[in-house]
């Protein structure tokens, strides 16, 4: 039996973060709403960015048909990270900042679509059983810590 449990606990997340993005983008204005559900997003996204980086794609990375996926998939997560930290500075009053959320909030989707659709397959297919349970050792284990770290950085602090 195929231990997918890596893919399933990234899916979770993917799907924490689309229903995140879909209420921030119902919110107006510098509401407490907005802040409270765009801090909430911000440190999942960081979390789960590190997090993720540190197992799926460093297994990926020494892995020389998954080597591109990961590669293209850091450099979206860097992307993305800098567009949060462009949004944590910028006055979320202004229409400035829905346009920027909205931009970021179109390549996140896009990035996690991707992953879910064409990434996660490949390394399913090409990763054997105990890889992929390691793998989600390592996440599960990294991710509340990841949380923690997020409390107190703000985007592209660590990631520079």
């Amino acid at each position: 039996m195929a231990d997918d449990r890596i893919f399933e606990d990234l899916k979770r997340d993917h799907d924490r973060q689309r229903d995140l993005l879909d209420r921030i983008g119902e919110t107006s204005g510098d509401s407490e709403e907005r802040r409270t559900l765009f801090e909430t997003l911000r440190q999942e996204l960081q979390a789960h960015a590190a997090a993720e980086e540190e197992s799926l794609y460093a297994t990926m990375l020494g892995d020389p048909d998954l080597r591109d996926d990961a590669r293209h998939s850091v450099s979206e997560h860097k992307e993305v990270d800098d567009m949060l930290g462009e949004l944590v500075e910028m006055d979320m009053a202004s229409s400035g900042w829905l346009t920027r959320f909205k931009t970021m909030r179109h390549r996140y989707l896009h990035h996690i679509d991707e992953e879910e659709e064409e990434m996660f397959p490949a390394a399913a297919q090409d990763l054997d059983d105990a890889t992929k349970a390691k793998i989600a050792a390592v996440f599960e284990k990294r991710k509340p810590k990841e949380l923690e770290r997020a409390g107190d950085e703000m985007p592209g602090d660590a990631r520079e």
